[in-house]
């Protein structure tokens, strides 16, 4: 099976590798063009130096594109880390198809940032699917899920390279081995449970510090470690990582700093206070809530606020 690989990143290069350790004949990867500075793609590295073809166009819109994709006569497409939109014709030109792994339990949060929502919209349970893309957003039948609880205390970060980057890894090669097996199966997705959010960034990111106290914490733990939550403070950016939620009392206005210690800022937030254990702004960078608070001057009685 002549199979080519589509994705960036360590999880494109990682799929690789473990495709590569099962026998798979890869025959090309397709990776975003060299970063600033001619900084190469981790999968663009794991591939030529397994002397693998790789293409990096700058538009899967391009005739001729799709043109040298054709010659490479895949049977199949994987998707791996992909952020561009592959038009229909790259998925269709694959003798059996493409496969496309996405962080959710689709059809719940379809889009870019699907592990971010979850925990920002208080989900208890995500997961992972492999799915047939038909050239919509994450629409397609589904090959395999697999779903994980989500902890009180987990983040973005914490989510993905922990579970679910190792769990795709695998789902992955397991859906290889289930197609070459004939037994790949394509359940049609439930539209009517179909969600879909938009990229998870600053457009979102900022905390309205009157909220409840629960869903600053899920906005704070969503955004890490990117975008990273914010506040205002001197008309700059605060953003926060590594929060708790104590179940503590304070009479302070939500949003007030009522402690710096070891574990970081605290803030005050309705019936409780965050512990912010880093921050980041843009006179620093991801330093310690300790060292932040002394670096910049941030004392107790200071507030961060939802705009500037």
């Amino acid at each position: 099976m002549r199979i080519v690989v589509v994705g960036q990143a360590a999880f494109g290069a990682k799929a690789l590798e473990a495709l590569l350790e099962q026998g798979a004949n890869i025959v090309a990867a397709y990776t975003p063009p060299d970063g600033p500075k001619g900084r190469l793609d981790p999968l663009k590295e794991a591939a030529q130096a397994r002397g693998i073809k790789v293409f990096q166009p700058t538009s899967y819109k391009d005739d001729q594109v799709f043109d040298e994709y054709k010659v490479l006569a895949p049977d199949l497409a994987i998707l791996a880390f992909v952020t561009d939109i592959i038009p229909a014709r790259f998925l269709e030109a694959a003798a059996t198809g493409a496969i496309c792994y996405h962080p959710s339990i689709l059809p719940r949060h379809r889009g870019a940032s699907a592990i971010n929502w979850a925990v920002i919209m208080g989900d208890n349970r995500t997961g992972l699917t492999i799915f047939w893309p038909d050239g919509g957003i994450d629409t397609g039948p589904i090959l395999l899920q697999k779903e994980i609880d989500i902890g009180p205390d987990d983040t973005t970060g914490s989510l993905y390279f922990n579970h679910l980057f190792p769990m795709g890894i695998e789902a992955i090669v397991e859906s290889v081995a289930l197609i070459k097996a004939g037994k790949a199966g394509r359940l049609a997705q439930d539209e009517s449970k179909a969600t879909y959010e938009p990229p998870c960034d600053d457009r979102v990111a900022a905390i309205d510090w009157e909220k409840p106290a629960q869903e600053i914490y899920n906005l704070v733990r969503g955004c890490d470690p990117q975008p990273g939550a914010y506040g205002y403070w001197k008309g700059d950016k605060v953003r926060l990582y590594g929060a708790k939620l104590l179940q503590e009392q304070t009479d302070q206005a939500p949003g007030t700093v009522v402690g710096i210690d070891q574990q970081g800022i605290q803030l005050a937030v309705s019936a409780g206070k965050l512990v912010a254990g880093k921050a980041r702004s843009s006179k620093t960078g991801k330093i310690s809530g300790t060292e932040f608070a002394e670096q910049q001057g941030l004392k107790v009685g200071d507030r961060l606020t939802f705009k500037p």
